[in-house]
């Protein structure tokens, strides 16, 4: 009994066999996905003048705010990683991407369900044995699996698979340009904070020399040299400086605050403690331009987007193909609560070919939507592209003028503190009126302050050209299409990137 039943077991595990490789070496229509073409320059048009360090691709892929070698950004930095909900959004977008993944995979293979029915009837002696006087008691039971197979011979399924592949790798992309985006608002943030801190100083030492020159002109009026309106003046630069102290209190507070939610947490929970903007400025390396392709995670997302459309073409075109189906039955039933005999086995198997004959041009339609949608990604992936060098060349030539108004400005500060020393003593000697040292006294802070924007632009200018560069990603971070497609259907999900 028992080899006869292996032996048709394995005639239906061939014939399975049989059909599942022809349904993976089945044809596969529709285009296969080549990389569109980018508009990519041979250099950089901003980079003339500028010192060439050694190319990125070359340099460690760390963290790319080590540059910086603040070690309280370096504190800061990795919690975005950790605990920033932007970043924990994509991360769960990209798992959901490996689900999707596995259910279309599923499509590939046979669909089985096992039922089990037990069945009792009772007939009394007047209705089972007529005028005998004996009853009856039957039990009946059916075990059987049903199985049911769409055959992928056109490749609907794989294409679909492939571009729920180049999904994944788009939303693991996201998840990277995200973190990248994330943390180079952590970092704006904090340049901006620290340029607070030293408008601060500046404010507050601007504040002490107002204070003596109110003395000076307090004695002066003392003395009969100078009016109570010269006095009034001193007094009236000193509470205006020392307002406008008060108030970077308020931007920098809320520089604090938005540092500490990009790191997940709430403001109550943070504080900094305040240290001036530092003066030097770090060397970012730039690499050819053709490189850019490869660095940043969102022209990888759009690349990915391309495939990903794609793939649905030839979904779409596989539509116009006979629909394969094949469905089985195979079981046991007989008396007793569980017939499991050859005698009593139980099977059928159909196969049905479904062909669309008339849909009044709705293929038609559908594969030329699908045409469209991958025609926009091509021109959505340029545009990306086209955006990235002009990032890169905007913060190029952001960070070489700026580095140039630096030293016009610092030599205005110069001339503008030489020549508040020289109207004060002018002014303590009698020979030149008061309001020429105001006048050169508001325009030294004017220019203290010019100087310090100017620096706190280029530290920005840095933080935007190494977010323009891609950070420290490179394409290769990218899970493998491969990989991701020969998952097995029942394997767990992977890890994200947290």
């Amino acid at each position: 009994m028992w080899p006869k039943l292996e032996r048709r077991s394995k005639a239906w595990a061939g014939v399975s066999a049989a059909i599942l490789s022809l349904e993976l070496f089945g044809c596969t229509v529709g285009p296969d996905y080549l990389r569109a073409p980018a508009p990519v320059p041979a250099t950089y048009k901003e980079l003339k003048g500028w010192k060439r360090a050694t190319p990125l691709d070359d340099s460690d892929r760390g963290p790319w705010w080590l540059v910086f070698k603040d070690p309280k950004l370096n504190g800061l930095e990795p919690q975005v990683e950790v605990s920033n909900q932007t970043v924990a959004a994509a991360a769960a977008a990209y798992l959901q991407s490996l689900a999707i993944i596995k259910e279309t995979q599923a499509g590939l293979f046979p669909t089985v369900t096992v039922n089990y029915t037990a069945t009792g009837s009772h007939a009394g002696a007047s209705v089972a044995g007529g005028t005998n006087g004996i009853s009856s008691t039957t039990a009946i039971s059916t075990l059987a699996a049903n199985g049911s197979w769409d055959l992928d011979l056109w490749g609907k399924i794989r294409r679909t698979v492939e571009s729920n592949v180049a999904a994944a790798q788009v939303n693991d992309a996201d998840l990277a340009n995200a973190t990248l985006s994330s943390q180079s608002l952590l970092a704006t943030a904090y340049y901006n904070l620290r340029a607070a801190d030293a408008l601060q100083v500046l404010l507050d030492q601007t504040v002490v020399a107002y204070k003596k020159t109110l003395d000076i002109t307090q004695n002066q009026y003392n003395a009969g040299t100078a009016s109570i309106a010269d006095v009034a003046t001193a007094r009236a630069q000193v509470l205006t400086t020392e307002s406008e102290a008060i108030n970077v209190g308020i931007s920098r507070a809320q520089f604090e605050h938005a540092i500490a939610v990009l790191m997940g947490r709430p403001p109550a929970d943070l504080t900094i403690k305040p240290s001036p903007l530092g003066f030097k400025i770090p060397d970012i390396p730039v690499s050819v331009p053709s490189t850019l392709l490869e660095r940043r995670p969102d022209i990888a997302a759009a690349e990915r987007t391309m495939q990903q459309e794609n793939a649905l073409i030839g979904a779409t075109i596989a539509l116009y193909y006979p629909d394969v189906s094949l469905t089985g039955m195979f079981g046991f039933t007989g008396t007793g609560a569980l017939a499991l005999s050859l005698a009593n086995e139980v099977w059928t198997a159909s196969t049905s070919a479904a062909q669309i004959a008339f849909d009044a041009g709705l293929r038609d339609a559908e594969v030329e939507a699908a045409l469209a949608a991958y025609h926009q990604s091509v021109a959505n992936y340029r545009q990306t592209v086209l955006t990235a060098f002009q990032q890169v060349e905007d913060e190029l030539v952001a960070i070489r003028l700026l580095a140039r108004q630096q030293k016009v400005i610092d030599d205005a500060v110069k001339a503008a503190q030489q020549e508040v020393d020289v109207y004060l003593n002018q002014y303590q000697a009698g020979t030149i009126a008061f309001t020429a040292v105001v006048v050169a006294q508001a325009q030294l802070l004017a220019d203290q302050e010019s100087a310090l924007t100017v620096r706190q632009d280029r530290f920005l200018a840095v933080v935007a050209l190494i977010e323009a560069l891609g950070g420290g990603w490179d394409m290769e971070f990218l899970p493998s299409g491969a990989a991701l497609e020969m998952r097995n259907p029942l394997a767990g999900p992977l890890t994200p990137k947290l």
